[in-house]
């Protein structure tokens, strides 16, 4: 089995921002705008990322659109996982952030006792990709909690708290770059870093101006998104840009 994710380059990150943004408005679009109401939209996404699942697991190789396909959808449920506890179970936003910062704590220590690395540079195994994808659901649940927590809970405003992420996602490149903070750690700091990021933007992008959005709504940001994301997995299909130099056909 070759390497199964992509390198870490500008267009990774762009679309993993975009993604987290439409897994917060495409999770909303659902809820409220088609009225499927939380549980019905968590069970038929679930399925859903289930399937796409299947198929990535099967594969040997990095495939674009089916592992971006995969981000998409485990960006949607792990926002839909955190709204049912908050909502529906009624867990606070607090207590939802930790609870999520222990399972990914877990994960990370689970996957490393087993492997002794981290880095997404050795998924060539199908263990671990599985640890890889648990940890993905993990960071996009703990970034919905601790996203909402600040820009709601704390009452910081959507555009505010974006921009504090980015700062922090910022300050993470800073390190890595001048101060040669552990690549490995960099990559999963900025990688928590961007889901809160792309919730925040969402919200900003999506929410009534009363609210403090820019009432773009939830089907005109998503459409945006999602077109700007496929247009890049295409892109990147066509060029292999992102594939990791293990990964290509010789």
């Amino acid at each position: 089995m070759l390497n199964k994710v992509p390198e870490v380059t500008i267009f990774f990150w762009i679309i993993k921002i975009m993604a987290t943004t439409v897994g917060e408005t495409a999770a909303d679009f659902l809820n409220f705008n088609l009225n499927w109401g939380l549980t019905n939209t968590t069970i038929v996404m679930a399925i859903l990322l289930l399937i796409v699942l299947f198929f990535q697991f099967r594969l040997k190789k990095y495939v674009p659109s089916i592992y971006w396909l995969a981000v998409v959808m485990i960006s949607i449920v792990g926002t839909l996982v955190t709204d049912n506890l908050v909502d529906n179970l009624g867990v606070s936003l607090v207590t939802t952030t930790i609870i999520f910062s222990v399972a990914l704590l877990a994960a990370f220590i689970a996957w490393y006792a087993s492997e002794k690395t981290l880095s997404i540079h050795s998924i060539y195994t199908t263990k671990r990709e599985a640890f890889y994808w648990l940890a993905i659901l993990f960071t996009f649940a703990l970034g919905t909690a601790a996203g909402d927590l600040i820009a709601e809970g704390l009452n910081m405003g959507y555009w505010k708290s974006a921009l504090m992420f980015a700062i922090l996602i910022g300050v993470v490149t800073f390190a890595y770059y001048r101060l040669k903070l552990n690549a490995v750690l960099s990559f999963w700091i900025a990688y928590i870093l961007t889901r809160p990021l792309g919730a925040s933007l969402g919200d900003f992008l999506s929410q009534p101006r009363k609210d403090g959005g820019l009432g773009l709504g939830t089907v005109g940001t998503s459409a945006i998104f999602l077109v700007t994301i496929l247009s890049l997995v295409l892109y990147l299909t066509k060029t292999r840009k992102d594939e990791l130099p293990s990964s290509r056909n010789e």
